[in-house]
């Protein structure tokens, strides 16, 4: 085991519900299959920099409210920090760390030169007005701006936020620089430099995984039943796009409750629906139930986990039917959980490559802001297939090779090719 690691010796079950912890484990893991040394091990295991800042925002009430914000910078080894922000009530400083460590590993498996980064505010924006969000977000910049940029650190949307959000960080970043500097975030909207197929990338990269897994396991799209968690750019693009690769999503759910109809759903009329009236409850071809842990057990050939972490777990996974896991969220399986479904034989399509498809694209995105010259979303698409195609393959290879699965394939092969830079780079001193 690690030496001096970013995390003391623990009990793997009673920490299970750590993000962190969880991601220690596939990193330890890992890194004891490649053989790396000590000083190899604790250097990619800690953070780079970990910045907390106070936020004040003027309410719409006249009050002024304090809210605790997070931007971590896990590694930036192979390029400049990547990764999401997030609003949330249930945001911690150890699942901001998990999530940048994941980006540093997801960047690397599909081989982008990014590091890891990860942000996040706690607050819960159903509450907020949009002046109040848009407040907060440029406050927050305000207080990360020294360690953003586009050489630096280039956040992305996340739980919560969205193209709007990255359009007021943008801006309150150039109007620092007194420049315009479209490449600091990604995920933004199109008249200010983002990419074709973006909003599409995460759920697409969901897609062709699930693609390359049937492939691998000899099943086919149309005689595959998926249930899907989530309906939002990951789960209910995904969805969609699955449906129209044929496969029949049977079951999808929003935060409130899901819908389930065997003999498959219209995707179309169900993402109508949820559009017009903000909730899947109402749907008139499907049940609804509010269950929302219940899903998860539905009978199905497929599962994929599109909303947070944490899905997964040694309380549930011995009731899970699907055979097949395409991992949308980033860490909705636990270690233990993962062990567990493994043993039973379950294929894991992970995190780190299964959701990689909207790095994959903000990467897209990052390059036409700095070149200026933006690309058509048939040839966005068509590059992030051939990406993902050849990741999905370097993993599987990885996997086979060390006789693992395939998310300890994903975590050798992503770990790997950043140990290998740190030692061509060197320690400065």
């Amino acid at each position: 085991m690690a030496t001096g690691s970013a995390v003391a010796s623990h009990d793997p079950k009673n920490d299970e519900f750590n993000p962190f912890l969880s991601m220690q484990d596939g990193f330890d893991t890992a890194a004891d299959f490649l053989g790396l040394e000590g000083g190899v091990r604790d250097v990619l295991s800690m953070p780079d920099r970990e910045l907390t800042v106070n936020v004040p925002v003027l309410m719409d009430d006249g009050t002024v409210r304090v809210f605790t914000g997070y931007r971590v910078q896990h590694n930036t080894l192979r390029g400049p920090s990547k990764g999401g922000i997030r609003f949330s009530p249930d945001v911690n400083l150890d699942e901001v760390r998990a999530l940048s460590a994941w980006m540093t590993w997801k960047c690397s498996v599909v081989n982008v030169p990014f590091g890891g980064g990860k942000g996040g505010v706690i607050c819960d924006p159903r509450t907020m007005s949009n002046g109040e969000l848009e407040r907060l977000t440029r406050r927050y910049t305000a207080a990360i701006l020294d360690i953003i940029g586009p050489d630096r650190d280039v956040p992305a949307p996340d739980m919560n936020t969205n193209d709007q959000t990255m359009a007021w960080i943008m801006d309150t970043y150039s109007m620092h620089q007194r420049k315009t500097t479209t490449a600091v975030v990604t995920g933004k909207p199109l008249s200010i430099g983002g990419s074709r197929g973006r909003r599409e990338a995460t759920g697409r990269g969901v897609m062709i995984s699930a693609n390359e897994a049937l492939k691998m396991i000899g099943k086919r799209p149309e005689d595959t039943r998926v249930v899907v968690q989530g309906s939002g750019n990951v789960g209910g693009l995904g969805a969609m796009l699955l449906h129209r690769e044929g496969y029949k999503i049977t079951s999808i759910s929003d935060m409130y409750g899901y819908l389930v109809n065997d003999r498959g759903l219209d995707m179309p009329a169900v993402l109508a629906h949820l559009n017009a009236n903000r909730t899947l409850e109402g749907y008139k071809e499907a049940e609804y139930a509010t269950d929302g842990k219940a899903q998860l057990e539905l009978d199905c050939d497929a599962l994929v986990p599109a909303a947070t972490e944490n899905q997964i777990t040694s309380e549930n996974a011995d009731r899970i039917k699907a055979k097949l896991i395409v991992e949308g969220a980033n860490g909705p399986t636990t270690a233990i959980a993962s062990q567990m479904l493994a043993a039973r034989g379950v294929t894991i399509v992970p995190d780190i490559l299964a959701n990689a498809g909207g790095v994959t694209v903000s990467y897209f995105e990052w390059v036409q802001d700095r070149m200026g010259y933006f690309w058509t979303e048939e040839i966005v698409n068509s590059r992030l297939e051939q990406i993902m195609v050849t990741s999905f393959a370097e993993v599987r290879e990885t996997a086979e090779k060390y006789k693992v699965d395939l998310r300890t394939g994903a975590y050798i092969l992503s770990i790997g090719r950043v140990a290998s830079v740190y030692r061509m780079r060197g320690l400065f001193s």
